[in-house]
């Protein structure tokens, strides 16, 4: 009687044990789909391509910086047309002024300036430059729109805030970025391009 007594205690002491431990484990299990799904149901309501005519600008004015002269520049033809590039920035030339500009896409340059970032995303290197996203061609370094959930650490000095579906993002070179939190940093994930029709 005694042994059935000791067998069935050691027996209830591993039955409470056993469901302690799948009470723990099912509970980190929740927890982990907890984060996932916190993850997926983002304030965002930004698709891959948002029309240009859905995005508000906050200021409506957007600066325009002109120099008479610009040094060491090189020209850079791009769909018929030229443009020019130098001290890390691109322009165009209208009424006796060069007038400083977004890169387009294609926009191609033999030498990255010192100043860039390298941005790893999805087996892909990117090359940030002022918030200008360039990829390796050859010998040469395109401007490219980056992927979606991209993401960077700061954005440049110029940025725009923009209303969209009445949500606030930041807008940079038709990139649309979003505010987040990375390991407690704050950083800023790509979540859609402006399209220019």
């Amino acid at each position: 009687m005694k042994l059935l007594i000791k067998t069935y205690g050691i027996a209830a002491i591993l039955l409470v044990s056993l469901t302690l431990e799948t009470s723990a484990q099912t509970r980190r299990s929740t927890k982990e789909k907890t984060t996932t799904v916190k993850r997926n149901t983002s304030k965002r309501t930004v698709s891959k391509r948002v029309p240009r005519t859905k995005v508000t600008y906050k200021k409506q004015k957007r600066k325009v910086a002109s120099v008479r002269n610009i040094p060491n520049r090189k020209t850079v033809t791009h769909k018929g047309h030229n443009y020019y590039y130098s001290n890390n920035k691109f322009y165009t030339y209208s009424r006796g002024r060069y007038i400083v500009i977004t890169p387009k896409l294609g926009f191609r340059i033999n030498m990255l300036p010192r100043n860039y970032r390298t941005i790893r995303f999805n087996n892909r290197n990117y090359y940030n430059v002022e918030g200008v996203f360039y990829m390796q061609i050859n010998n040469e370094y395109e401007v490219v729109d980056p992927e979606v959930g991209t993401i960077v650490y700061e954005l440049p000095n110029d940025y725009e805030k923009v209303i969209i579906d009445g949500q606030t993002y930041y807008e940079f070179a038709n990139i649309l970025y979003e505010k987040i939190q990375v390991n407690g940093t704050r950083a800023y994930e790509v979540v859609g391009i402006i399209e220019m029709k």
